[in-house]
């Protein structure tokens, strides 16, 4: 299993000790969640924070832009030497063009669902990514409620992703705990989000260390 912690739950007015934290963790990547306040209801953090989080990050970026028109930010992403830039289905009208854009910066492409739109969307561009990320909450606040139909999607995305012969991986992100990850597991995800689960632990390395591990 891969773990990528999102940065959206660490604690900002020490974000330097959390990822150290990181650093000497288990952890597989960071996963980072840009919100625009216009896409999704929050705004989180921009190009400042991104930034000086890739100087001392020494995981792989897991980049997940929750904004409009994201195609607008692959220079400056992969500038930050981003691995994953991940962008919304529904952000995005012309989705197979920016997935040619984020390849040809360097990065591996991601796509992501918001819990309404369903799996089969992805038919016909599954076999250019490297991953899907499902959102098992609505996208633009940590700490919410795990939406369970996302057990049943992530078994239609892994028919999808055979039955095409693609080899993206499955991301899920959203309430991922003690009780939804095992699940989650076994329904087929290869990558794990969390956050609070993890940065408010009184052991965070050993809580990655059961995540990796089911």
């Amino acid at each position: 299993m891969i773990v990528s912690p999102s940065l959206l739950a660490a604690n900002f007015l020490d974000l330097r000790k959390d990822i150290e934290m990181l650093n000497t963790s288990n952890a597989d990547w960071l996963h980072l969640d840009v919100m625009d306040g216009s896409f999704v209801p929050n705004i989180s953090f921009g190009f400042p924070v991104l930034e000086q989080v890739a100087k001392i990050c020494q995981k792989p970026l897991d980049v997940h832009y929750m904004i409009v028109q994201p195609e607008r930010y692959i220079k400056q992403t992969a500038a930050l030497g981003a691995m994953m830039m991940n962008v919304h289905y529904e952000a995005c009208t012309h989705l197979h063009r920016t997935i040619q854009e984020i390849h040809d910066a360097g990065m591996k492409a991601g796509v992501t669902l918001n819990p309404s739109t369903p799996v089969c969307v992805l038919e016909d561009i599954i076999c250019d990514v490297e991953m899907v990320l499902l959102m098992s909450v609505n996208p633009g606040f940590g700490g919410q409620k795990f939406i369970e139909n996302t057990i049943d999607k992530v078994k239609r995305l892994r028919q999808l992703i055979e039955s095409k012969g693609s080899k993206a991986l499955i991301e899920v992100d959203g309430g991922v705990q003690d009780e939804t990850a095992p699940r989650l597991a076994e329904a087929g995800v290869d990558v794990l989000v969390s956050g609070s689960h993890v940065f408010k632990a009184d052991n965070p390395h050993a809580v990655i260390d059961s995540l990796k591990h089911l």
